[in-house]
């Protein structure tokens, strides 16, 4: 996506990221810019010749006691001997800078950490290029390491004044969700905003009934889409990045969101039974549970219309949110909803 910005936004975000740097110790390399979507993600040289990755996060998305808090749970599960990035203090050993507002951008926090080798899983929208033996081979590895992440969560004793956003009834289905109200954003027609109010009244009583049953419940990474799972080529060679949505919530979530973008894929049946056979291969999982994922498959779907209604800057808009409704009202109907 950086290559379409115009070159003013990245000349802006450039002298942004050389401002932030004063507070590193790096080379004179250039940073180089990777993503701008929630953040702006460079990728820059340290003084010591390691690569690292310089975020300057989005003005209001989070506040500095979250921001804090994601980067005291990426150290834990880094110290726990997961493959994440941590964070790099600057010389007088904070985690956190604040860059003042001036007249190009308001008041935003920025943050270094450490780089992780590798390639991303795939693209969304890109189908897979790997055979389908070898695609069930790496998703049973991705669902072994989401359990261990779990574990390690859950062993972890998170500092005193923690906070992260939680990924819970309300936070999905309240009248305000984390990412917005899906039923009543910009661009739905009346008939789509009839459906999807009336799909929210029923996964919220769904849900609430699932929780009856007991559903697993803690941190997350809340975001484990093929760009943000990377193969490293090391012995366990699977990585997790952008833990810009960690958080706490229901651990299908995370099931959820690995399975959602690869529907289409021609394998998709082994890639879903090899993700849970992997997560099972580590961490109990209980088929009553199980029951569930075809619930947080259309959770998870919903949240990506408030999303990318919230961005109509992002190419073809329109057209990707009508895809995304479609998509949320067909996983509806598979669990015998009538939206």
């Amino acid at each position: 996506m950086t290559d379409q910005l115009p070159q003013t936004i990245r000349d802006d975000l450039l002298e942004r990221a050389l401002e932030a740097l004063d507070h590193w110790a790096v080379r004179a390399d250039e940073p180089v810019l990777l993503k701008y979507r929630e953040n702006a993600v460079f990728r820059i040289t340290l003084a010591d010749g390691q690569s690292a990755a310089l975020r300057l996060h989005r003005p209001g998305y989070h506040d500095e006691t979250s921001l804090h808090s994601e980067l005291a749970f990426m150290a834990g599960l880094r110290r726990g001997g997961l493959d994440v990035p941590s964070p790099v203090p600057t010389g007088d050993g904070r985690n956190l800078v604040r860059l003042p507002a001036n007249r190009k951008f308001p008041e935003q926090h920025a943050d270094v950490v450490s780089w992780i080798d590798g390639t991303a899983l795939g693209q969304t929208g890109t189908p897979l290029s790997e055979s389908a033996e070898t695609q069930a081979d790496i998703f049973f590895r991705i669902g072994h390491v989401m359990a261990t992440m779990h574990d390690l969560a859950d062993a972890w004793a998170p500092p005193t004044g923690f906070r992260r956003p939680a990924w819970d009834a309300e936070g999905l289905l309240g009248e305000r969700p984390l990412w917005g109200r899906f039923w009543d954003c910009p661009g739905l027609s009346r008939g789509e905003a009839s459906s999807l109010s009336a799909l929210r009244d029923d996964l919220r009583d769904r849900l609430a009934n699932a929780q009856r049953h007991g559903l697993d419940y803690g941190l997350i990474h809340a975001d484990l889409v093929r760009e943000n799972i990377f193969l490293t080529g090391s012995e366990d060679d699977i990585a997790f990045i952008d833990f810009d949505d960690a958080g706490y919530g229901f651990r299908l979530f995370d099931l959820a969101t690995a399975l959602l973008k690869n529907r289409q894929e021609p394998a998709y049946p082994e890639i879903e039974n090899a993700l849970i056979a992997g997560y099972r291969n580590r961490r109990g999982l209980s088929d009553a549970a199980l029951q569930s994922l075809p619930l947080f498959m259309a959770l998870r779907s919903l949240t990506y219309i408030s999303w990318l209604a919230e961005r109509p800057e992002i190419p073809n808009a329109p057209e990707r949110l009508s895809r995304y409704v479609a998509e949320s009202l067909e996983l509806a109907r598979k669990l015998d909803i009538d939206a």
